[in-house]
């Protein structure tokens, strides 16, 4: 897609952008809503540390497929790349859940769980058990971010966000018909759903690329060089690579979590907790395809871009801190995703913590978009990298030394790593915009 700098304004940028930001706030809004089902059934403290767990695990695992949304957006141009990068997509899903059912084999998964998490043997069966729900998880993620990337690169942004209503739909229903006619546990209760919901969004984002992936079958290569599958691979790995070691974060915190103080407590706490933050990161997420989109051949949508970043990360951490640092923390956190009154006053000190991560979120996701535009990926695996050895370090510094509660060790590393990313990838960045303009 090509603009002129005459071409794109704010307005412009906002109309592209609040589909996709919709659908990533729909699915801000699942962690809440299956998190408040959890905490009104039977033990919701156990319930909701097995279920964030398992959501860790399933996350962890989908990690290598994220990033397809990003490659199909930038690179299914005509007939032969739809192909060739479905195939990989394809395969990638097929990998995923592999991975998923040999991970479920009980002497791997209570390894991981009892002999390093430290988990209780009761919580790390009621995990197993959860986990399983997740199975097909991985593979409808991919499945459908392949195809929205298509929506996406051909202007199709409301379709993604009417995929991402089905889903949501799909996902209550379920959640709602087991929380009311069923005993399941309130970990089951959320696996169950979530999968639903995904599989649900997968099959309807194929039916509405229809008419796009006919379109592109009919255009012919538009390179001269062939679209190769290694050429998929050079550009994919490091975009691969970045979401594992992204994704990889929420279960390496949840790991240390089982070895700090207060582990169950954090452990309980962290799920609602992220839920709430993601709702104002996820502002911050759907700006990455947008930037790619939309800087142009040439980068010439940057300066617009860039004032349009400035508001949005503003906007979505005051957006947190409205919430963290007044009464409607309280509101939140006890009345509506349903924890006990000390487990609510237990969350408010993290969340505060992590107000600055929307903003910082906002920021990387544009640089990445910056970098993937022009084909030079490698610097936003760094970047991850950067961030990951960065709260590692922290985990151990606040748990082992300063000897601090698990959800505020999470915090401070949490935001701390982010913002050590945001640093670094600011110099590939600016290399990147002066490079294509030369």
């Amino acid at each position: 897609m090509q603009q002129s700098k005459t071409e794109l304004s704010i307005k412009k940028i906002f109309l592209f952008w609040i589909p996709l930001a919709s659908t990533w706030l729909m699915m801000a809004a699942e962690g809440p809503f299956i998190a408040a089902v959890i905490a009104r059934l039977h033990n919701p403290k156990y319930n909701l540390a097995a279920y964030g767990v398992a959501f860790s695990f399933a996350i962890l695992i989908e990690s290598p497929i994220i990033m397809i949304t990003s490659a199909s957006t930038a690179l299914v141009k005509d007939k032969e790349s739809y192909f060739k990068l479905r195939n990989f997509a394809f395969l990638l899903n097929g990998v995923a859940t592999l991975i998923m059912l040999l991970f479920l084999i009980p002497q791997i998964f209570f390894f991981v769980t009892k002999d390093l998490m430290s988990l209780e043997p009761h919580i790390a069966e009621l995990t197993r058990y959860t986990t399983m729900f997740f199975i097909p998880w991985a593979a409808a993620i991919g499945y459908r971010r392949f195809y929205q990337g298509i929506l996406i690169r051909n202007n199709l942004t409301r379709r993604v966000a009417y995929g991402t209503i089905i889903r949501l739909l799909a996902m209550s229903s379920v959640a709602m018909i087991s929380y009311v006619l069923t005993s399941l546990k309130g970990a089951f209760v959320g696996g169950t759903a979530l999968c639903c919901g995904v599989v649900a969004e997968a099959a309807v984002s194929r039916i509405m690329a229809h008419s796009s992936i006919k379109k592109i079958n009919k255009i012919n290569q538009t390179k001269a060089i062939p679209f190769r599958y290694r050429f998929i691979t050079k550009f994919y790995y490091p975009l691969a690579l970045t979401s594992i070691l992204s994704l990889g974060i929420h279960p390496l915190v949840t790991f240390f979590m089982g070895q700090s103080r207060m582990p169950i407590e954090s452990l309980a706490v962290l799920p609602v907790i992220n839920s709430l933050v993601f709702i104002f990161r996820s502002m911050g997420l759907s700006f990455q395809e947008v930037g790619i989109a939309l800087l142009g051949e040439n980068n010439q949508g940057f300066l617009a871009l860039k004032k349009f970043a400035v508001i949005l990360s503003v906007f979505a951490s005051v957006g947190l801190a409205l919430i963290a640092f007044t009464p409607l923390s309280y509101v939140w956190f006890q009345k509506i995703s349903g924890l006990s009154h000390e487990l609510s006053l237990f969350a408010i000190l993290p969340t505060k913590i992590l107000v600055l991560l929307p903003a910082l979120s906002v920021i990387l996701c544009f640089q990445r978009a910056i970098i993937i535009k022009n084909e030079n990926t490698k610097p936003v695996t760094i970047a991850t990298a950067i961030e990951l050895f960065s709260v590692v370090i922290l985990l151990v510094f606040t748990i082992k030394w300063l000897g601090l509660v698990g959800a505020i060790c999470a915090a401070i590393s949490m935001t701390l790593g982010r913002l050590a990313a945001d640093i670094y990838i600011i110099r590939p960045s600016s290399k990147s915009l002066s490079s294509s303009s030369l």
